[in-house]
């Protein structure tokens, strides 16, 4: 079992006015974003994460740190491109992600199959490889009071 590695990441970005809401790399019709020094796509952000922490390489911020104004308003796809760079340059590939979103509003079972493309697109894997799933908390917490959205990602590696 050495040839394979799990990560898990989580990310929650508050939701606030003026922002544009981009999730999984798509952009979703909202009245609010989420506030961050990237996009904030937090979607995104979870999956480096847990890409990250498989191969114990660390989180998102230690490579794109908010006090960098390079990464100001970056698009998160780019940067998992880089992480998923990183992870095949180490001599691993990905096996399967799953996550799971966490918001109220808006809906986002339309918007799971391009989200599942795109991240597809950007690690050069079939979309089936890539799991997405959204739920909402019930009205509890600030997710569920609309105040924010929150992702959890695993990821499946193997040594190649």
């Amino acid at each position: 079992m050495a040839g394979l590695r799990i990560g898990n990441g989580y990310d929650l970005h508050t939701l606030v006015e003026g922002r544009d809401l981009i999730l999984g790399g798509v952009k979703i019709d909202h009245s609010k974003g989420l506030l961050g020094h990237s996009d904030a796509d937090v979607l995104t952000h979870a999956i480096m994460d847990a890409l990250l922490g498989a191969l114990s390489l660390g989180d998102i911020g230690h490579y794109f740190p908010p006090t960098d104004d390079r990464w100001k308003g970056a698009d998160s796809l780019k940067l998992l491109d880089q992480v998923y760079q990183l992870v095949k340059s180490k001599g691993w590939q990905l096996v399967n992600l799953d996550s799971v979103i966490l918001a109220e509003r808006p809906k986002m079972k339309p918007h799971l199959p391009m989200m599942r493309e795109k991240i597809a697109a950007v690690m050069g894997v079939e979309p089936e490889t890539i799991g997405i799933k959204a739920t909402t908390n019930e009205k509890q917490d600030a997710v569920g009071a609309e105040g924010a959205i929150a992702v959890h990602a695993v990821v499946l590696l193997e040594k190649v």
